[in-house]
């Protein structure tokens, strides 16, 4: 029970990666307050939280609004009475692919607001609970992968994980005096919704998968259990890093000799699991 007594918040925490965060959390002990903008797949979040025996809460939460994340930040402290650990975890991305020359202000605004300015905000409203409570904590960003690649159909995204990368070293450096550990975890591929849809073109799915050297896309546990170690006192010596948990996609430049392409049968489940959800 590795994160026992602990109250861990998660924005973005009602699904996908933030789900399987929380999810993990409980599981080493945490008491796990989950946030996102959509009331029904909280309350579907909170149902597997519940399900595992611990403290849980669903808090509506809007990144973008910071008057949403003070409310996320206040309502965890009146409810459990601390923070100890923060994941600023929700994020957006460009669905229409717009390229550089045609980006509006608007659009890159409305992804900056959520993906780099949401996640300065709430980490900052996160620190200074957990130094008034003077009992240190942990801050957890989420990057990407494509922090490090050159991703040009996804410009702001990309750019705003890029900044997520250097405000965690900065953080890092003024939150050390106050016991606060900062790291960004930096997924490549990972089974979500997001990936299922990219999973609907099968030629991408297999060129991804061709500089992926594991071969597979990752799991929402894998990525629990990355979290889990950043929240609690094995990582203590370890501040300011971005962890690509990737399968090793940031690194392979061309395809890997050899490598499996997707299966027919890889496929149909993929495909299989688009059709079931909800």
């Amino acid at each position: 029970m590795k994160l026992k007594d602990k109250v861990a918040v998660i924005t973005g925490g009602t699904k996908g990666i933030g789900l399987g965060i929380a999810i993990e959390f409980a599981r080493e002990g945490a008491t796990v307050v989950i946030g996102g903008r959509n009331p029904q797949t909280g309350e579907q979040g909170l149902e597997q939280l519940l399900a595992l025996g611990g403290e849980a809460m669903f808090v509506p939460c809007d990144v973008g609004d910071l008057e949403s994340l003070q409310h996320i930040i206040a309502k965890t402290v009146e409810t459990y009475g601390r923070i100890d650990i923060y994941v600023s975890n929700a994020g957006i991305n460009d669905s229409d692919k717009t390229p550089y020359l045609e980006i509006t202000p608007e659009q890159y605004d409305r992804i900056m607001d959520v993906n780099l300015r949401g996640m300065f905000f709430g980490d900052q409203y996160a620190a200074r609970e957990m130094v008034k409570q003077g009992t240190g904590g942990a801050i957890i960003n989420m990057s990407s992968v494509n922090a490090y690649l050159a991703l040009n159909s996804q410009m702001v995204y990309t750019t705003s994980k890029g900044g997520v990368q250097q405000l965690t070293k900065v953080q890092a450096v003024d939150l050390a005096p106050y016991g606060i550990k900062v790291n960004a975890m930096a997924p490549g591929p990972i089974e979500t919704d997001l990936m299922r849809r990219v999973g609907s073109d099968r030629q991408l799915m297999d060129t991804i998968i061709s500089r992926t050297p594991i071969g597979r896309i990752g799991t929402t546990r894998e990525c629990g259990r990355l979290a889990v170690f950043l929240a609690c006192d094995d990582s203590d010596f370890i501040m300011g890093q971005s962890i690509y948990n990737d399968g090793g996609r940031s690194f392979q430049a061309f395809p890997v000799p050899g490598y499996k392409t997707v299966t027919e049968e890889d496929y149909s489940l993929l495909q299989q699991a688009k059709k079931e959800k909800p």
